[in-house]
């Protein structure tokens, strides 16, 4: 059995021909690895019966919680919802689309004695467009080098351990949620670890992520964050005390 039990975020907007499948993936691999789990199911103000299978769900298996919006707050809003009320120490973002093995990122779960954040990086690229995987390259140029980043991808199913999120002010309800949440945590210095992990196609409907609304709404959250965290130095610097980072910090001062 993992030392951490782990919440898995499920944001999930008009998903009813994948959300089942797609508990049901995170179930499995939390048994098949060992480890103490939970589901979060967010029903991002659905049109679908999105919200009744989320329900039944729900009342089929304990591990599972649900959480409805009336109206949608977007994948990054549903995510820090799901945060609120986890119960784990670890939380993970698993998308409601079917788009991701979580066996792909909860393998790495051990990872959390050393770092405060897993972050996976797509090394099966061909299951996605010429097209998308060109504008995830643009992207993540235009990232790195605004904010000083490294990173080889930034829109995954990062692993964080919850306490670090405690102090951080999300802004960015859209996809630009994931980014800000890593910007914000490795600027504070958090260590983190990248790992690679697999894209399963969905099994049906379109990806939202590119969508022209999409694209606009992480314009405008790009472009926030700079100005957050380049001109009006409002960011809070402060490392929690519980995390992994924090302690080995002192380890090493001790040792000196």
């Amino acid at each position: 059995m993992s030392a951490y039990a782990i919440t898995a975020v499920m944001p999930s907007l008009n998903e009813e021909k994948n959300l089942e499948n797609a508990v049901r993936n995170v179930l499995s691999s939390f048994k098949q690895l060992g480890i103490n789990g939970e589901v979060v199911i967010v029903n991002d103000g659905s049109m679908d019966s999105t919200g009744a299978i989320g329900e039944r769900l729900k009342t089929a298996n304990s591990a599972i919680q649900v959480i409805h919006h009336s109206v949608p707050q977007g994948i990054g809003g549903s995510f820090w919802d799901g945060v609120k009320v986890a119960r784990g120490d670890v939380v993970v973002m698993m998308p409601g689309d079917g788009e991701n093995d979580a066996n792909e990122i909860l393998r790495y779960l051990p990872l959390m004695e050393h770092v405060d954040i897993v972050v996976p990086y797509v090394f099966n690229k061909q299951v996605r467009s010429w097209a998308r995987r060109k504008i995830s390259n643009i992207y993540r140029g235009i990232i790195n080098i605004t904010f000083g980043m490294t990173l080889n991808y930034m829109n995954g199913t990062v692993m964080y351990r919850k306490c670090i999120l405690d102090d951080i002010t999300l802004n960015g309800k859209g996809f630009f949620y994931q980014t800000e949440l890593l910007i914000k945590c490795i600027s504070r210095g958090y260590l983190f670890a990248e790992v690679p992990y697999a894209l399963l196609q969905r099994a049906a409907g379109r990806s939202k992520a590119t969508s022209m609304r999409s694209l606009k709404n992480v314009i405008r959250a790009y472009l926030a964050l700079f100005i957050e965290m380049h001109i009006s130095g409002n960011h809070n610097p402060v490392m929690s005390p519980a995390s992994v980072t924090a302690r080995r910090w002192e380890q090493s001062r001790s040792t000196q």
